[in-house]
């Protein structure tokens, strides 16, 4: 118990001494992790070694797609690795969490958010059938990852949103000799299946923290502030929304989002590097600069 405390007020007082850095938008990538009962099913099925490839790789492609996004600042790593030891040690029941000084401690990495992310499905099989006319075969790998991404406040445990993913691919390839035909298919696919899991998180990361938005209209043009590798794409129907008074819980003080109306509809003409963009479709209804957007049907 005492140890504990100890620990506690020595990680508050680094924090006090050290230079504010917490950044108003920091982002702490938490590692990749597979659901307990995934890790054990697949230990059992003999694919561990393909599932953890996968992890790693999942693991580093997140922290490019969501640096691509140039939305955060991301925490390091190591400063990570202390405000989430923190956290459990606050959960421990050592530390009171009434405490003000005791909560400074989750700042120590500035992370104003955390985002967490469990594998919780994961699927790697070949199948060889008949190639036809040449003889040989054709040997087909399936690999199936799904995913939940959930996005935190560190200070207050507060969940900002969390969302499923789920990803299937298949590579064939043609074996000419029946020999050939239990060859190992490249891993090119357990990289492929990770990189656009990446991407469908960071995505999903940016739009629930920044939603997109209009920064220019001209008649009915306007510009998106969202440009290549963030998911957007020529021919894409976004929705448009004018935003509105904030909303609070009148019982708790929450503040709950902020009013929302739906003011028309964009198509996607053009995606350049950092922005896009679109054609106001029907009846423009009230869009404007500021007004947030999103993917109609994603």
């Amino acid at each position: 118990m005492i140890k504990n405390a100890l620990v506690v007020t020595l990680l508050i007082a680094v924090a006090l001494a050290a230079p504010a850095r917490a950044q108003k938008n920091t982002l702490g990538v938490a590692p990749v992790e597979p659901a307990p009962a995934l890790a054990a099913a697949v230990m059992k099925d003999g694919r561990n070694n393909q599932m953890d490839q996968v992890l790693q790789s999942l693991d580093e492609q997140l922290v490019d797609r969501i640096n691509a996004t140039r939305k955060f600042e991301l925490v390091a790593r190591g400063d990570l690795k202390i405000l989430l030891t923190e956290q459990a040690l606050a959960a421990s029941g050592n530390v009171d969490s009434a405490d003000r000084a005791a909560a400074q401690q989750f700042k120590l990495a500035g992370a104003k958010y955390v985002l967490a992310t469990r594998v919780d499905g994961f699927k790697d099989f070949s199948e060889t059938l008949p190639g036809g006319e040449t003889g040989g075969t054709v040997t087909i790998r399936v690999l199936s990852l799904s995913a939940v991404a959930k996005i935190y406040d560190p200070t207050s445990a507060k969940l900002y949103g969390t969302a499923n993913f789920q990803i299937r691919k298949d590579d064939r390839r043609l074996s000419p000799k029946r020999a050939a035909e239990h060859a190992v298919l490249s891993d090119e696919l357990l990289v492929g299946v990770a990189r656009e899991m990446a991407e469908k998180i960071a995505n999903r990361v940016t739009d629930v923290i920044f939603p997109a938005k209009i920064i220019a209209k001209i008649n009915k043009q306007v510009t998106i502030n969202r440009g290549d590798g963030t998911g957007i794409a020529a021919d894409q129907i976004w929705n448009v929304f004018a935003i509105g008074k904030e909303l609070k819980d009148p019982d708790t003080g929450e503040i709950l989002g902020v009013q929302e109306e739906e003011v028309g509809k964009v198509k996607i003409t053009s995606v350049l590097p950092k922005v896009s963009n679109a054609e106001i479709l029907g009846e423009d209804r009230g869009i404007a600069e500021g007004a947030i957007l999103r993917l109609s049907n994603p």
